[in-house]
């Protein structure tokens, strides 16, 4: 019965390095360098920049560009 023991300590100690080696790859793999960013990204999953306008006047607010600057689009008069 003293074998029983021995398999035990070895099946939780496979499990704990099995644990180990997954979590080491998976952090691997979730930080490794890209050379993506979300500038490049955007353009791809934006609205239109009518469509960006018409949502930030229906919320209160007034849409601007990234410099600074106004949205290009003709004032509603």
């Amino acid at each position: 019965m003293w074998w029983q023991y021995i398999i035990i300590a070895a099946v939780i100690l496979f499990g704990i390095y099995g644990f180990l080696t997954l979590t080491r790859f998976e952090t691997r793999v979730l930080t490794r360098r890209t050379a993506r960013r979300a500038e490049d990204l955007y353009p791809h999953y934006a609205d239109s920049m009518r469509k960006q306008h018409r949502y930030a006047k229906e919320h209160g607010g007034e849409w601007t560009s990234d410099d600074g600057g106004h949205s290009g689009e003709p004032q509603d008069t």
